[in-house]
């Protein structure tokens, strides 16, 4: 099956509860010269210099998902027959009608957990913000959440994950972001209410259609719903449904889709999203906020969450000087928040700063990724952070833990590998601004989200700018393994006099230019996206 991503605007009767309820709350949305409309948004909002200047963010992409090490959205296919997730499910826990993902929630202890070890490991890595994951689809809150009892500190490893990462992050002097992807628990959670369409179990609904409040009794989850976790039933396979291939189609087209409104039948979903979502900000006062959504989460309510973060950020900081991230935005939703481009690219030079956003392996830790050693490596991860810096954008980079907190072996060597380039090249990345073109070569980057398997390698011709303290560099993003020409910097093509050039940790270049180019002897071995300062007069 495939899952497209569609966004509709949020309903009336959703909106309205959720502005009643939520304005009566001692969490209400707070008071300020930003109203909840995108005109507003707009005209209030300025690009923190501090995200312009950190260029690379790292990201903990982590919670309960990441216990059976198969990668991203178990707790949705683990409830689905003839789905590998769910085979794997089978024969590890035992049947989705009793063993569900409230008992993976249960089993993630990060009993390996050492957030102190891993910060340093990033800042070295050269990250300048840190971005923790504050809930996914399968809808716990890893923190200390006051309007959701399903949350880390009751559940799982009895922690504030988020609480931790925020405290560390801060005293490491990185700016602390949030991500939020709870708005689409309740569709992507369904097939929990689904059952076996064939085989032994055949019909036995799974543990979400079973579970209430009650049945805890006497249970690791006494005293929590299990339907406040799992969302309640708003599209259930009917009975009599045969055939997995009858099971798929039917959820493909029920509640397969990447929906941007609330469930119809429960528009207190959306007021309690909006409950947690301010309640987050409140406690940790992020510097970013990641919404895992097209636009703003529900339509109308996604811009009460936004205008209540901006105005907080106001009362923080005297400014707005906090980023919220969103996708698939419309243009002139880009000037009220900034858009993040999940797995992409782009083949132009931006106006305003944007973010893209990856992983080394999965979203969720994916054990096959470090058996069969496909991880992006590190000269994959900087060509990807010199390709899109060059285009004004930023780099959040997941790198996954399993279930126990760690990082592996392989993901330690990729990280070790990024710290030494930026020990190198880092004056070629922070703290720059583009320069009057993003760059040059033979290699297009197609344009749009999750299309990173359509991309070719890079050759030493693909070379891209970035400006800093004056001076003008160009990064190479595979090596040229001897001399090299830079077309855009020809005579007649570039204005400005070129007076040196020197390559970063390997001293001066002789140099010539002409009008087919900047002609640069480099050695053979410059190691992987080698970057030269080129200096004079004119040229910034």
């Amino acid at each position: 099956m495939t899952y497209d991503r569609r966004g509709f605007l949020a309903g009336t009767a959703a909106l309205s509860l959720a502005t009643a309820a939520h304005a009566a709350s001692p969490m209400g949305r707070t008071k300020g010269p930003v109203q909840a409309s995108w005109p507003s948004l707009i005209d209030n909002y300025r690009y923190p210099d501090w995200f312009r200047d950190a260029k690379l963010g790292l990201w903990s992409h982590w919670g309960p998902q990441a216990v059976p090490e198969q990668g991203d959205w178990y707790g949705r296919f683990m409830y689905m027959q003839g789905h590998p997730m769910y085979e794997h499910h089978l024969k590890t826990y035992g049947h989705p009608s009793v063993a569900g993902m409230k008992d993976l929630q249960h089993a993630w202890k990060a009993e390996r957990w050492d957030p102190q070890a891993l910060m340093d490991r990033y800042v070295k890595a050269g990250a300048k913000y840190f971005v923790a994951l504050a809930n996914h689809h399968d809808n716990l809150d890893c923190y200390d959440s006051r309007y959701h009892a399903w949350n880390s500190l009751r559940v799982g490893p009895k922690r504030d994950i988020v609480g931790e990462w925020e405290k560390i992050a801060r005293a490491a002097g990185l700016k602390f972001g949030v991500s939020n992807h709870a708005a689409h628990a309740w569709h992507w959670y369904q097939p929990a209410y689904g059952y076996d369409p064939v085989g032994p179990r055949k019909g036995v609904r799974y543990d979400a259609h079973r579970l209430r409040k009650a049945d805890g009794k006497g249970q690791w989850w006494e005293g929590l719903d299990p339907q406040e976790l799992y969302t309640g039933g708003h599209a259930v396979l009917p009975d009599g449904i045969d055939t997995i291939e009858a099971m798929n189609a039917w959820h493909d087209k029920n509640n397969g889709q990447w929906v941007e409104t609330g469930p119809k039948d429960d528009p207190a979903y959306v007021t309690r999203w909006l409950l947690r979502q301010t309640d987050l900000i409140a406690k940790y006062k992020p510097d970013l906020v990641y919404f895992d959504d097209y636009g703003l989460p529900f339509g109308p309510v996604g811009l009460e969450a936004a205008a209540d973060y901006y105005n907080r950020s106001i009362q923080w900081h005297g400014k707005i000087d906090v980023v919220l991230t969103g996708k698939q935005l419309k243009p002139h939703e880009r000037f009220g928040i900034v858009q993040d481009v999940e797995k992409g690219f782009t083949d132009h030079l931006w106006e305003e700063p944007w973010q893209t956003d990856t992983c080394l392996g999965d979203w969720f830790y994916n054990v096959a990724r470090l058996n069969e050693r496909n991880y992006k490596t590190a000269e994959e991860v900087m060509q990807r952070l010199a390709d899109v810096v060059s285009k004004n954008g930023n780099l959040l980079l997941s790198v996954p833990q399993p279930g126990d907190g760690s990082i592996d072996k392989e993901e330690e060597k990729i990280l070790d590998g990024m710290a030494a380039w930026v020990a190198t090249n880092g004056e070629a990345i922070f703290g720059s601004r583009p320069w009057r073109i993003y760059g040059e070569g033979p290699t297009k980057l197609a344009v749009g989200m999750q299309n990173e398997s359509t991309a070719k390698p890079f050759t030493a011709q693909d070379i891209r700018f970035t400006t800093n303290k004056g001076a003008l560099y160009a990064l190479f993003l595979a090596p040229p393994r001897g001399p090299a020409t830079i077309g855009s910097l020809a005579t007649g093509r570039a204005r400005g006099e070129i007076e040196r050039v020197t390559l970063l940790g390997g001293g001066t270049v002789k140099h010539r230019r002409d009008a087919s180019g900047l002609h640069l002897d480099l050695p053979r071995d410059t190691g992987f996206v080698p970057a030269v300062r080129i200096e004079g007069r004119g040229l910034v």
